[in-house]
């Protein structure tokens, strides 16, 4: 049943909602706009429209392809809303050029054309540039130029004609709601009833926020753009673009032909940070209130560094420039979906022109089938910890994020500022043993320990190559071999715990996941929670602790939510994760080193697999959950985070006798992988069911869950795709992550999560392969970099395929 919609704002992103709403029959929609239609005065305006598909994130990826085709559908009185001249990513140095390696098999991996070219071949398709300054060059032909403006009236036409409403000059004064539910929107021109409003503000996507103490993680900061004079190199162009796209990422540079001259695009500055609250409005800007002064002290470097690659520009002349205005996040993703605070109010916001239809669908497919076909987790703007939103730690992740846009980033690359934020009693012991820390939402992690480096001449690691050896140790090898043989202490506490409890809890988790929760207290049940099309939106484990209590494991804030708004009256839904800390004591000799400061008997017998038991270890009251996602014998173990010290120093006396060792996460990371045990947002997202991700296994019979009926219409043995392992041929063959796989030279599928199998001795790599190339044994290779590596389809799982060490 279609609602009443209002849209806040009528850029790219508000155009293309309702284009995309109105086209599945939501046509009560209604469009605000501040400023005048079309050019409003938002990024969008000023955009020079450059649309780079590839990214690492196969969604971003998909919203950018999407937003290609959409565009290129386009036009405007036979005016066309997408120039698809293609792109060229340019490499001056060896480092950039694997990197263009890097991003060829990514785009290549999603569907999405690219090849990594000569300098002479760049020459050609980019006649001004300079052969002898680059190495070698990305081309991705579907690549161009979005005509934002011309985009925006081309789809506010479409919605127009199918019953949507656009009114320009109105500000929106404020949220109206009532009983936690959207009412409508204020505007300086009167009230508009709606039960969605989705705010499609941009860069003032803060101050829509405020209106109703939505805590908004957008930091508007402006960005350089120089339109060049004529060039004597295009002088007889007579089309308004058709060079490709031109980066230099390696100086933070962009380039797009604009008639006869070029537009240069500078982040090599200084973030210039603005608030959204002081943004002018339309009518008190100079050009537009997305449009600064420009500032000829940060455009120093520009113009030098673009006379190397680009000769014609050393003596060229600026025709007029900007400081223009867009929004970064604190982790680069997009704002999407409806926020926890208010019923009814839906974000679409911090969404480049790049991604803008496909986000616009993605929000339209939620609305009105209940979940995009995408998966959406990375983005959804629940997302956050409450740190992530403050405004300090939002502005210096935004300019952070602003600098590092175009640099070569390793999959593992820690942020640097501001840390330390989240730790633990026992971080300073970390410290102390020589913890190498990655930071997982907010919280020091240990990925190693240097304090572990004496092993690694008994437990030796082969040789990487030079990107998977980044961020790592060979002592990552040593300490998941010694954790097999002995006892290793993980930092788990980063883990989202929930409390559920009250009268209703049971019929509620069952409902709510697919797991058999009704059982004895003390039981630990995995589960699954899918949307209402069967597609996996998280895993977690849920233990029953009491009659009525249940404590969760799960992925993160947004199970939080999902769970707190769908609870009646009598379900209290409840975040712990800050009041506690959790332990993995894992390894054969975990159960002996437990019971030696345990009274309460621990046997297998008395404490068996996937149970649980409240306890002391010494003085420290605990629960012991006995489960391991590292596929060994022992225990996570929960306290209060009080007693976070006492624990790590009482474990640590204790286990001398049995050789505790401190492990980090890169050890966990190879132990789960060679066990098979899937990573959410990895292996499976809302875009799988339990069937093809291997999870079947999960999923109780008797239905009553979420996602019951549409996985009853799925017969298991009739899949089409299949989530496999996949044994690389070579030690030195590591792989990341999120790179092609092919059979016969054609692309068949992806990897999900990769790591060397100490305890296996091989590279191991998850992937998303057809059913028909899933068979053990069948031949692959993987593409990684400018290289084929040989793997094969082999076991799920590798390691103790029948559980005899868990279960000992």
């Amino acid at each position: 049943m279609s609602k009443k919609v209002v849209i806040i704002g009528a850029g790219i992103v508000g155009c293309a909602l309702a284009d995309e709403l109105t086209q599945r029959g939501w046509t009560d929609v209604t469009v605000l706009e501040q400023g005048p239609l079309w050019a409003a005065g938002g990024s969008t305006s000023h955009a020079p429209g450059l649309v780079f598909q590839t990214n690492g994130s196969k969604s971003l990826a998909l919203y950018a392809k999407y937003t290609v085709e959409k565009l290129c559908s386009l036009d405007l009185d036979g005016q066309p809303c997408f120039l698809q001249v293609g792109s060229i990513e340019v490499a001056t140095t060896k480092e950039r050029l694997k990197e263009l390696h890097r991003r060829a098999s990514l785009a290549t991996a999603w569907g999405i054309g690219a090849k990594v070219i000569s300098a002479k071949e760049a020459k050609k398709l980019f006649p001004l540039l300079e052969e002898k300054a680059i190495l070698g060059a990305l081309h991705v032909p579907t690549d161009g130029l979005a005509k934002g403006v011309r985009a925006d009236e081309a789809m506010g036409r479409l919605a127009i004609s199918r019953g949507a409403k656009f009114l320009d000059r109105h500000e929106v004064l404020d949220i109206l709601k009532e009983n936690g539910k959207v009412t409508g929107v204020r505007t300086n021109q009167g009230d508009f009833a709606a039960e969605v409003v989705i705010a499609c503000a941009g860069i003032w996507g803060p101050k829509v926020g405020d209106m109703i103490g939505m805590p908004t993680a957008i930091q508007p900061l402006a960005h350089q753009l120089a339109w060049m004079q004529d060039l004597p190199g295009l002088a007889d162009q007579t089309q308004e673009a058709v060079l490709p796209l031109l980066r230099h990422q390696d100086k933070d540079l962009y380039y797009r032909q604009r008639n006869k001259g070029l537009g240069v695009g500078w982040y090599g500055h200084k973030p210039l940070p603005i608030k959204a609250k002081d943004i002018l409005p339309f009518d008190k800007a100079k050009i537009m209130p997305s449009v600064l002064d420009f500032t000829k002290k940060e455009w120093e470097g520009a113009i030098k560094h673009s006379g190397k690659i680009v000769p014609e520009l050393k003596k060229a002349k600026i025709d007029s420039a900007m400081n223009g205005l867009f929004s970064f996040t604190v982790d680069g993703f997009p704002l999407m979906g409806e926020w926890a605070g208010l019923k009814g109010f839906w974000t679409a916001e911090a969404v480049w022109v790049t991604h803008s239809a496909g986000v616009a669908r993605a929000i339209a497919e939620w609305l009105v089938d209940g979940h995009p076909s995408l998966s959406v987790h990375e983005s959804d703007v629940n997302r956050f910890e409450k740190h992530q939103v403050g405004p300090e730690h939002i502005e210096m992740r935004g300019k952070q994020n602003y600098v590092e846009v175009y640099d070569i980033l390793h999959p593992l690359e820690p942020m640097k500022e501001p840390r330390p934020i989240r730790t633990t009693g026992f971080y300073p012991r970390q410290k102390a043993l020589g913890g190498y820390f990655f930071e997982a939402t907010g919280y020091e992690r240990p990925q190693w320990f240097e304090s572990n480096k004496k092993l690694v001449a008994k437990f030796k690691s082969p040789k990487r190559n030079e990107w998977a050896a980044m961020h790592w140790s060979p002592i990552i090898g040593a300490e998941a071999q010694y954790v097999r043989k002995h006892v290793g202490l993980f930092d788990i506490t980063s883990l989202k715990r929930i409390e559920v409890s009250g009268k209703g809890a049971l019929n509620f988790l069952q409902h709510q996941t697919t797991g058999k929760i009704d059982k004895a207290v003390g039981s630990i049940t995995y589960c699954l929670m899918l949307t209402e099309h069967g597609g996996i939106i998280s895993d977690i484990t849920v233990t029953r602790l009491g009659e009525n209590q249940f404590i969760l494991g799960a992925n993160g804030n947004v199970d939080l939510v999902r769970l707190q708004n769908s609870a009646p009256d009598d379900v209290h839904v409840r975040d712990i994760t800050s009041g506690t800390i959790v332990l993995g004591l894992f390894g054969p000799k975990a159960r002996q080193l437990a019971q030696s400061i345990c009274e309460d008997d621990l046997s297998n017998e008395s404490l068996g697999y996937f149970k649980a038991k409240k306890t002391y270890l010494g003085q420290v009251p605990v629960t012991l959950w006995r489960l391991s996602y590292v596929g060994e014998l022992g225990f996570e173990i929960y306290a209060d985070a009080d007693m976070a010290l006492k624990l790590w120093d009482t474990l640590f006396k204790a286990g001398k006798k049995f050789g505790l060792i401190p492990a980090g996460r890169g050890a966990f990371n190879s132990m789960r992988l060679e066990k098979g045990y899937r990573s959410y947002g990895a292996e499976m997202t809302s875009e799988h069911n339990p069937y093809e991700a291997g999870l079947g296994f999960a999923v109780r019979k008797t239905g009553g869950f979420i996602g019951h009926e549409a996985l009853s219409k799925i017969n298991p043995e009739n899949i089409t795709r299949k989530l496999s392992c996949l044994v690389i041929e070579k030690d030195l063959d590591v792989v990341m992550g999120k790179e092609p796989v092919l059979v016969n030279n054609k692309v068949v599928g992806y990897t999900t999560s990769a790591y060397y199998g100490h305890s296996v001795g091989a590279p191991l790599a998850y992937a998303w392969l057809p059913i028909e190339h899933s068979k053990v044994g069948t031949k692959v290779e993987i593409q990684y970099f400018d290289k084929l590596v040989k793997a094969k389809v082999g076991n799920d799982p590798q390691f103790d395929p029948d559980m005899t060490r868990l279960k000992s």
